[in-house]
C-alpha cells in the first residue's frame, strides 16, 4: 500500500508515495492525473500505473492538487503541482531523477512542470527545488490558448484560468505548454488519432513548436482511444515503461 504524505494544509494537498520492495531502480516517476482540471475526478486515475511502476521497481509519487471546484483554476492548481513536485526532496527518494507522466490535463500540468525553470520570479511555479528530467504526456492538453478557443472539456480552459486568452493574455502565457517552448526536457507524447475528448492536434501542435525550436519532442501515435492510453495492459502504456529509463537519464 503506498504512503499518504501531505505537501501542504488543503484536503487535495498530498500524494501517494509507493516504494518498492527490493531493489529500486533510479530516479522517481511521478504520475499526474487528468479529468480537465476538475474536482470530480482524482488521483484514483493514476492508481493502475502507480501500481504496474512500483512492481517494476520504480519508486512512484502519484499526486494530487486542488481542481477546479474545490479550491483549484488560477495559479492555485499550478501551484500545488510545482510544490507536490519539490516535496519529493524530503521523501525517501531519488530526486534526481524525475520523470513526470501526465494525461489529459494532467499532461499539461507535467509539460508544464518540465518548463519551470524558465518562469519569471513570481510567477506561479517559479524556481523549482526538484527539476524533472523527462516528461511523458498521455493525449494531453498542450496548447492550452486552442483548448480555450474550442472550449473542449466544456470550456475547461476558461474554467481553469479564469477567463479566455484574450483577457488574461499574461496568465496563459506562464500556464500554456506551447507558450513555453522549447524546454530543456524530452517530452514524449502519446496520443490516439480516434482520441475524441482531446484531439491529437494538441498534441501534433505542441511537437511540431517545440521541434522548430531545438527542443526534444516526439509523437507517438497509438491504437485507442482517450483512456486507452492509461490502461496498464495497453500498447500505449508498454510505449511508455520502456521509454522510462532515457527519460531518467537526462
Amino acid at each position: 500500500m503506498p504512503a499518504r504524505h501531505a505537501y501542504g494544509g488543503d484536503p487535495s494537498q498530498f500524494g501517494e508515495l509507493y516504494l518498492p520492495e527490493g531493489r529500486r531502480r533510479p530516479g522517481t516517476v511521478v504520475i499526474i492525473h487528468g479529468g480537465f482540471w476538475k474536482a470530480e475526478y482524482d488521483l484514483g486515475l493514476g492508481r493502475p500505473l502507480a501500481a504496474d511502476l512500483v512492481a517494476d521497481g520504480y519508486s512512484v509519487w502519484n499526486l494530487e492538487y486542488r481542481r477546479v471546484g474545490n479550491g483549484g483554476g488560477w495559479p492555485a492548481t499550478l501551484e500545488d503541482v510545482a510544490a507536490g513536485i519539490d516535496s519529493l526532496a524530503g521523501l525517501d527518494v531519488d530526486s534526481s531523477r524525475v520523470a513526470a507522466i501526465g494525461h489529459s490535463a494532467g499532461g499539461h500540468l507535467a509539460v508544464w512542470a518540465g518548463g519551470r525553470g524558465k518562469l519569471r520570479d513570481g510567477a506561479p511555479g517559479a524556481a523549482p527545488r526538484v527539476n524533472l528530467t523527462g516528461v511523458v504526456s498521455q493525449a494531453g492538453v498542450l496548447a492550452l490558448h486552442s483548448c480555450a478557443a474550442h472550449a473542449l472539456g466544456g470550456d475547461a480552459a476558461r474554467m481553469l484560468m479564469g477567463g479566455m486568452p484574450g483577457d488574461l493574455p499574461d496568465q496563459y502565457r506562464i500556464a500554456d505548454p506551447l507558450a513555453a517552448v522549447p524546454i530543456p526536457v524530452p517530452v514524449m507524447c502519446v496520443h490516439a488519432p480516434a482520441d475524441n475528448v482531446v484531439p491529437i492536434g494538441q498534441s501534433v501542435e505542441y511537437v511540431t513548436a517545440a521541434t522548430a525550436a531545438g527542443a526534444t519532442a516526439t509523437l507517438h501515435q497509438v491504437p485507442g482511444d482517450h483512456f486507452t492510453v492509461i490502461d496498464p495492459t495497453s500498447a500505449a502504456w508498454a510505449l511508455v515503461v520502456a521509454a522510462l529509463p532515457e527519460l531518467m537519464s537526462h
